[in-house]
């Protein structure tokens, strides 16, 4: 019971966050010239408008992503006090739903670059709006689980009744804009629906609301792939007027996709038999053990115990490494490969600076390489925190979102780079 009571700092920051809403949305009201005129229509709107529109691609400057930076870490600290409370799972099984919503936002990002939204809808499916639409969603995939509990049937009908209300809201209404064809849009659309009972039919273990998550997403990014399938095969024209580029598409996915995944693969293997024996003693990689503080566990020598000899090696093989080593370095190679061989260019002021710093170096291509150098450094040493860290059971919400971060920032980006890079928008 204990875990779930808001400690001292959660509750000063909870009131802190809570206290900012109010004033923004007081201001929004009460002195609009002031908060929406003067800063959140120049910095956040008027961006996703243009990011939007016909010219496409609107920078971030330095102001909105300190916004986007702050917003970011506020919803980690708020999040994880709240998951904590309502006793939400915490497991790898959880961290893979997760994985797949990240998954999901790039795969619909992507198809919006295509300009396949109509004005009006493609707000949506932009950044930072993508993200809490999105979490919308997520949140009625995880009640649906919640109330579902273990009633397969009740929980594949209502599953597949919030599929239907994305797709015929959201989606399919769209197709009806582009000369193009159907039979990949409709045959995604279908086969959206088959995944989502295939995950229900093989995940009778999982607790129900990752279990409900997962098979939403994997629904959904079955649906937007089978639109991806018709863009290469039939392409429209965007809303500038151009047909996606003809780019090569074989060597790109082996180089942003196929290398991270290798990598990723071979620093699993290498941590598996350690996660097996200390999940054999009862113990979870970098928990500490019921009843101890970290203090107290810091205070005596632990070195002999699974929890000290197991974890470092052991948490190689969860899906919170993979995703986040995955994640990062996709976005660093499929930035690398679209800058230096592809001729995009980068939007974001802190990668650009590292970009440009890189190019001046003059040692290869326009300087994406330092880029991706910095990625993997920065995985790297993200993995290495994480393999000596130690929490308390309060606290593996905490380091759960902040994986989801990590991911938000590296994967979501980095498929969808790949996604332009292969489909040429």
């Amino acid at each position: 019971m204990e875990d779930m009571e808001f400690s001292k700092g959660e509750q000063i920051l909870l009131s802190i966050f809570g206290l900012i809403g109010i004033i923004i949305v007081g201001g929004l009201i009460f002195a609009p010239e002031m908060f929406w005129d003067d800063f959140f229509k120049i910095y956040i709107w008027d961006p996703i408008v243009k990011d939007a529109g016909v010219s496409g691609d609107a920078g971030y400057s330095q102001t909105n992503t300190i916004v986007y930076i702050l917003t970011l870490v506020a919803a980690v600290i708020v999040l994880q006090a709240l998951f904590r409370r309502w006793r939400l799972p915490v497991g790898d099984r959880m961290v893979w739903a997760l994985i797949s919503w990240v998954i999901l936002a790039p795969v619909l990002r992507v198809m919006e670059d295509a300009d396949y939204f109509k004005e009006g809808v493609d707000v949506l499916f932009i950044s930072p709006l993508i993200h809490i639409h999105l979490a919308v969603w997520l949140v009625i995939a995880g009640f649906i689980g919640h109330i579902a509990k273990k009633n397969h049937l009740s929980l594949l009908a209502m599953l597949l009744v919030a599929y239907i209300a994305f797709t015929g809201m959201l989606v399919l209404p769209n197709v009806h804009i582009h000369d193009t064809g159907h039979f990949w849009i409709l045959s995604g659309a279908i086969a959206g629906a088959v995944m989502i009972a295939a995950v229900i039919h093989n995940t009778w273990a999982w607790e129900p609301i990752p279990r409900s998550m997962l098979a939403f997403a994997i629904g959904l990014i079955t649906m937007g792939l089978g639109h991806w399938a018709q863009l290469f095969a039939t392409p429209w024209h965007q809303d500038s007027g151009m047909l996606p580029k003809d780019n090569e598409a074989v060597w790109p996915l082996l180089v942003v996709v196929a290398i991270p995944l290798l990598i990723t693969w071979a620093v699993w293997r290498r941590g598996e038999e350690d996660l097996a024996q200390l999940r054999l003693t009862g113990n979870e990689v970098g928990l500490i053990p019921d009843g101890l503080t970290l203090d107290e566990w810091e205070s005596e020598d632990r070195s002999s115990h699974p929890v000290e000899m197991l974890s470092q090696r052991g948490i190689l093989a969860t899906p919170m490494v993979a995703g986040m080593l995955f994640g990062q370095l996709c976005d660093g190679l499929a930035t690398m490969v679209g800058i230096d061989w592809f001729h995009y260019s980068e939007k974001h002021p802190v990668s650009d600076a590292v970009i440009q710093v890189g190019n001046d170096l003059n040692i290869l291509g326009e300087g994406a390489w330092l880029f991706f150098l910095v990625k993997a450094a920065l995985v790297g040493l993200i993995i290495w925190m994480f393999s000596q860290m130690r929490i308390e059971r309060r606290q593996q919400h905490l380091r759960v979102l902040i994986v989801l971060a990590v991911m938000i920032v590296g994967m979501a980006p980095g498929l969808r780079d790949i996604g332009r890079l292969v489909l040429g928008v």
